[in-house]
This record gives structure tokens, C-alpha cells and sequence, in this order.
């Protein structure tokens, strides 16, 4: 069998679908484990135009929080404090114990340790100049991050 490798920046949808099929299989044959589902927290305007919100999945007991985003004009009035809130609390409907994520250092670092977040991680240069942190909560009954 001739097997070709090709290189994208162009890719399509059916691609990424194939390779996360076959990761997917492999991880629940590992597992014994396939509970990963999306959880989306959308924030909308009155004209029902989705304006920000938070996107993530839930699998293996962790919520990760892959996008959270706020306009700036509705900033300071805890909105992003409300969609990680829900999310958790489904998240642990779901039965997660935990939350990670990961943000950049111009980003908002400081936001999520006043929610409970703890740095465990971090990634120098990304971007050059920067830093790329990954941050964990631990979810149960006081929301405590350990």
C-alpha cells in the first residue's frame, strides 16, 4: 500500500473528523471509557447574534475550557464569572472533578485565579515574548482549587 503524506494549512473538515475518529477509538479502547461531550455557554445579544460565550467538553471527569471570551463593553460585570460558574456546576453534574485551561500571559491569568484556578504549568515564548499558562481547579462542594 503507498501511503502519501500531505501538507495543509488548508484542511477540510472530513480530514480533522478522520483522525479524531481514529484517536477516539484507540482512547476508548484504552479507557474503556467514551464520555466526552460539548459544553457551551453562549452570551447574546437581543438580536439573538451570539456575542461571546465559553466552549469546552467534558471527558474523563475534567472540564476543559478550550475559548471563553467577553466583549470588552460587557467586562466588569462578572458575566465571564458566570459562564465558568455554570459550566462547573455541569460539569459536575456530569461528573467531572476537575477543570483545566490554558490562557496567555496578555490575557486574562489573573481572572481565573480569582476564580479558583492554579497554575501548573507554563510555556515560555509563546508567543516570543510571552508566556502560555495551563491552569486547573479541582470541583466539589467548595470549589476549592488544590
Amino acid at each position: 500500500m503507498d501511503i502519501l503524506i500531505n501538507l495543509t494549512d488548508q484542511p477540510d473538515a472530513a480530514a480533522r473528523a478522520a483522525i479524531a475518529r481514529g484517536l477516539m477509538a484507540f482512547n476508548r479502547q484504552q479507557t474503556k471509557t467514551d464520555d466526552y461531550r460539548p459544553l457551551i455557554a453562549l452570551l447574546s445579544n437581543a438580536d439573538s447574534e451570539v456575542i461571546g460565550g465559553l466552549w469546552g467538553y467534558t471527558g474523563y471527569g475534567w472540564l476543559f475550557v478550550e475559548l471563553l471570551f467577553v466583549p470588552e463593553s460587557l467586562r466588569g460585570r462578572r458575566l465571564g464569572t458566570e459562564l465558568l460558574q455554570r459550566a462547573e456546576a455541569e460539569a459536575m453534574s456530569r461528573g467531572c472533578h476537575g477543570a483545566w485551561l490554558d490562557t496567555f500571559q496578555f490575557q486574562a491569568r489573573g481572572f481565573y485565579e480569582r476564580n479558583g484556578y492554579r497554575c501548573f504549568g507554563e510555556l515560555q515564548d509563546f508567543p516570543r515574548g510571552h508566556a502560555r499558562y495551563f491552569m486547573r481547579k479541582d470541583l466539589g462542594d467548595d470549589g476549592a482549587a488544590n
